[in-house]
């Protein structure tokens, strides 16, 4: 007998090689049916797999996380056997994770390239798979046999995860005629899967390398029901209609131009006034909460970016130049030059915290394959500040920066969730340090009440972050704020202060940013708003349109009014019909759009319209003026 201690600490004893079903039939037939996987002494197994020994067992549902990556990834796994049977030999599986929202699979097929029209065929298949209810079956095997296995079904990408693979035993999962190396869990049948979807067809490399071949991935996603499938795919058609490209274009915002080069941002007059209203807002934010404000070069010795580490465990990423026989490298970051201004002269405890901030530019050599408009480029700026201070201070510190990023999220409407990402293979600093940092973090989250999630070995290589992630309108996550704690660069570039023992001691730095990437922020914000920007941030506030030519000395005179008073204003005078006019601008999505006809002119009054379609009552210039300021007064 083996003895199964479930969630709630109750006992269950049952024969050695039971399973985990086993346990749940135990408890009930309901639980029996939803059980599509088991946590075992911590570890995510399939529920059919025997229990041996004594263990803590706790059964996973589709109600949870990981019942859902398991789902999903069976269905990866269904629909890989699908194309297989579809296209047999000119196709070669890959590899098929689930992600966020869905899964992807990955193919070589030099012999035939997806199409959207392939989507149906490949999904009736899927159907017809799912509801043949196959047995989704585990088998170890020895490394050399799987091989050899895989070597003659001619699937040549299988074998190089094999053998670059230290295991002497690989598992193997089967349903019907197809086979996958795997490490699982997966779902009991294919008869489980009931709704699915194919969305997408993308290129990537092998291995993420361009060097590498060029694979065609199909992304899909799937929901335990046909319900919530309809309602992720609304949600969906809704993301396409927000797209911060599709958008950027029609509201020209910005644009990307392969003359200038991949990953760079244009930013076109609207679209550099929204960003100079964010810094704007940005840099009087900061004043208020004592930070001060620094400018570091674009470019420092490459002799630096070795002393930070950054040359060993980020070169990859930076990109380099010669100037008079001397190597330098272009910032990916902006610490450097910030520990700089702190050694430039003595610091004492009294000093302490130093609070630097800076909007840097920077550019980081990101693979062209995962650019992606405004989200991911190549040069950025970064809302960026390090806070210098001594070790009592730092919780005081880090609360400050929970603080601000609370508050900031506020005023944009934003709901978020937060993660503490710890230290990752490829890293510098003492297990000491890096120990002292994480509990700085998370005790600074603990008494905050701030509930948070732990994500291991996705730190940065100087120490481990607290990362804030947002939640759109349309529920989706969006990486933006951080919070790093670092021990190890103040010791590097040998920070120091005089405390009141008279003594030097070593400060420790904060890394944060609340927004985080401006061009990020800016794709975010499009999207989240449909391109409807609050009228703080719009880049146009109003605009003045005349009903005919006999308003048109009038209506100058209304523009010129608001535009000296600080109201961003455009103006339409031209000889169209005014229902034109104003369609024109609501697909500008301008907040407001002031009608002047004969009645305005002669009592001097101007007739809002909001972009929704409602009318406003008539008011006179200075009127709308006090309007809009106090209007813009509610955010900050």
């Amino acid at each position: 007998m083996v003895r199964i201690e479930l969630p709630d600490g109750s006992i269950k004893e049952l024969p050695a090689g039971s399973t985990s079903l086993d346990v749940a039939r135990t408890i009930g037939e309901r639980l029996a049916q939803q059980a599509v996987a088991a946590r075992v002494d911590g570890q995510l197994v399939d529920v059919g797999a025997p229990l041996d020994k004594d263990a803590r067992v706790e059964l996973v549902t589709l109600t949870s996380r990981d019942g859902l990556e398991v789902y999903r990834h069976s269905t990866a796994h269904l629909m890989a056997h699908a194309v297989k049977d579809i296209f047999g030999d000119k196709v070669q599986v890959t590899i098929g994770p689930s992600i966020e929202n869905g899964f992807y699979y990955d193919f070589f097929s030099p012999e035939h390239i997806f199409t959207p029209e392939d989507f149906e065929r490949i999904e009736a298949r899927m159907d017809e798979l799912a509801k043949a209810n196959l047995a989704i079956t585990r088998e170890e095997v020895s490394r050399d046999s799987a091989i050899a296995m895989f070597r003659d079904m001619g699937e040549a990408y299988k074998v190089k995860l094999i053998e670059d693979l230290p295991n002497e035993t690989v598992s193997l999962y089967r349903q019907g005629d197809f086979v996958d190396l795997c490490r699982g869990p997966h779902l009991p049948s294919t008869g489980h899967i009931k709704a699915f979807k194919l969305t997408s067809v993308a290129g990537a490399y092998w291995r993420g390398d361009e060097k590498n071949a060029m694979l065609q991935r199909l992304y899909a996603t799937a929901f335990p029901d046909k319900k919530e499938l309809r309602t992720y795919l609304a949600r969906l058609e809704e993301a396409r209609k927000r797209d911060h490209r599709k958008l950027g274009r029609e509201l020209d915002l910005f644009s990307f131009s392969e003359e200038a080069g991949a990953g760079l941002v244009i930013w076109h007059p609207k679209g550099a006034m929204l960003r100079t209203l964010l810094e704007d807002f940005e840099r009087k934010e900061h004043l208020r909460r004592g930070y001060d404000i620094v400018m570091g070069p674009q470019i420092l010795k490459t002799e630096l970016w070795k002393i930070s580490g950054h040359y060993e465990n980020y070169r990859e990423n930076m990109y380099f130049t010669e100037i008079d026989e001397q190597s330098y490298g272009i910032k990916p970051m902006n610490c450097l030059a910030h520990m700089l201004i702190y050694k430039s002269k003595m610091r004492s405890y009294r000093d302490l915290p130093l609070r630097y901030f800076e909007l840097g530019t920077v550019h980081r050599h990101e693979k062209s394959g995962v650019l992606h408009g405004l989200l991911r480029v190549r040069g950025f700026t970064q809302d960026d500040a390090h806070i210098l201070c001594a070790p009592e201070q730092l919780d005081g510190e880090i609360k400050g920066v929970l603080r601000f990023v609370q508050d900031v999220m506020a005023i944009f409407g934003f709901e978020y969730e937060m993660e503490i990402s710890t230290r990752p293979e490829k890293s510098i600093g003492s297990d000491a340090d890096w120990a002292r940092a994480t509990a700085a973090l998370m005790g600074a989250l603990k008494d905050s009440g701030v509930p948070f999630e732990i994500n291991e070995g996705d730190g940065a290589f100087y120490g481990p972050k607290i990362d804030i992630k947002l939640k759109d309108a349309l529920d989706r996550r969006w990486q933006c704020a951080t919070i790093q704690c670092d021990f190890t660069l103040p010791d590097r570039f040998d920070l120091t202060y005089v405390g009141s023992d008279g003594e030097k001691h070593r400060p420790v730095m904060v890394h944060r940013v609340i927004l985080g990437a401006i061009e990020r922020f800016i794709g975010v914000l499009i999207e989240h708003f449909a391109g409807n920007f609050p009228l703080w941030i719009s880049p146009v506030q109003a605009v003045v349109v005349n009903v005919t030519d006999a308003q048109a000395e009038y209506s100058e005179e209304v523009f010129a009014t608001l535009r000296a008073q600080g109201v961003r204003v455009q103006k339409d005078l031209r000889n169209e019909k005014l229902g034109f006019k104003i369609r024109e601008a609501q697909l500008e999505k301008i907040p407001y759009m002031l009608v002047i006809g004969d009645k305005e002119k002669e009592t001097g009054t101007l007739a809002p319209r909001h972009r929704s379609g409602k009318n406003l009552d008539p008011m006179t210039p200075d009127e709308f003026i006090r309007f809009v300021q106090d209007e813009c007064r509610q955010y900050h």
